[in-house]
């Protein structure tokens, strides 16, 4: 593909990484390849793979050199500071054009750990020369419901959560991947801009009664306290530092001490379609809800 800009996608193997990778192949103007520790785990991606490990920023340099964008993701880990700090500073010698940054949600004088984690990697890049950059601060994830940190969270018609009777403000991670999609595409319209995503305010108790409401069974809602999740998740093996910070976000959820519910309308604009509803997520995954 002459002339086609090099686009190279760190966590590919991962939700949003893979779902990003769909958007991108077809379009001839780009040529995408994943940037991986395992090969095992790249090869079923349909795209070229090359080495790298962000734990070693040796190497960086060979798997940027030729690169003109990269969509940067990290691990729910406090390593994600150094491993960012690396990528932009390598990205950077290796003359790469833009950065499009994988964040989280939260405003910009967040109290959230984790959350300013982010912002200080955002205000890194958007400091660093790189010429063009965006920032996606995704809000709850639909796919949560799911599960996290190797656990399920809906069983036998029950919801269990940790945060109480909050409402959260819920996106999906394809929508997350169609804006970066989006960014990577198109530089120029994106840059410097940071997106707030989160397109639908509910509850759990609410979530039930929708799934009541989709499949004919009763479903309901049970909050447990947030240090119960945090000892579970470090029992999965979740990385201690960064998972004190999603308790703490979860113990400020409960109490009312955080707001998680802001609806953003900026989707049309960014991708040129609506936002997955919740109701729509709900049913395409029936079979992981139904009992």
């Amino acid at each position: 593909m002459s002339g086609a800009k090099k686009i190279l996608i760190t966590g590919a193997t991962g939700q949003v990484g893979g779902l990003l990778l769909s958007y991108l192949l077809g379009h001839d103007s780009v040529e995408v390849v994943a940037g991986a520790r395992s090969p095992e785990k790249a090869a079923s991606l349909g795209v070229p793979m090359v080495y790298l490990d962000l734990d070693k920023p040796q190497s960086m340099l060979p798997a940027f050199t030729g690169v003109d964008r990269i969509f940067l993701m990290t691990g729910y880990t406090v390593d994600m500071l150094r491993q960012s700090k690396d990528v932009v500073d390598i990205a950077k010698k290796a003359g790469v054009e833009q950065i499009v940054h994988l964040g989280a949600c939260g405003d910009d004088d967040t109290h959230v750990g984790h959350y300013g984690w982010h912002q200080f990697i955002e205000r890194y890049i958007s400091s660093s020369g790189i010429p063009f950059y965006t920032h996606l601060r995704p809000d709850m994830f639909m796919q949560n419901l799911l599960g996290y940190g190797g656990e399920s969270f809906v069983k036998e018609g029950v919801i269990h959560q940790y945060i109480g009777d909050a409402r959260l403000s819920w996106v999906d991670c394809e929508d997350v991947a169609a804006a970066a999609a989006a960014a990577l595409l198109d530089p120029e319209k994106h840059h410097a801009q940071t997106y707030r995503m989160g397109y639908e305010a509910k509850s759990y108790n609410e979530i039930a009664e929708l799934m009541t409401q989709l499949f004919g069974r009763p479903f309901r809602y049970q909050t447990h306290p947030a240090e119960e999740f945090f000892k579970n998740v470090i029992e999965a093996g979740g990385e201690p530092a960064y998972m004190k910070c999603v308790y703490e976000c979860y113990r400020d959820f409960s109490t009312g001490k955080l707001k998680g519910d802001e609806v953003q309308t900026n989707f049309l604009s960014i991708a040129g379609k609506q936002p997955r509803t919740l109701a729509n997520f709900i049913k395409a995954n029936e079979r992981a809800f139904r009992y």
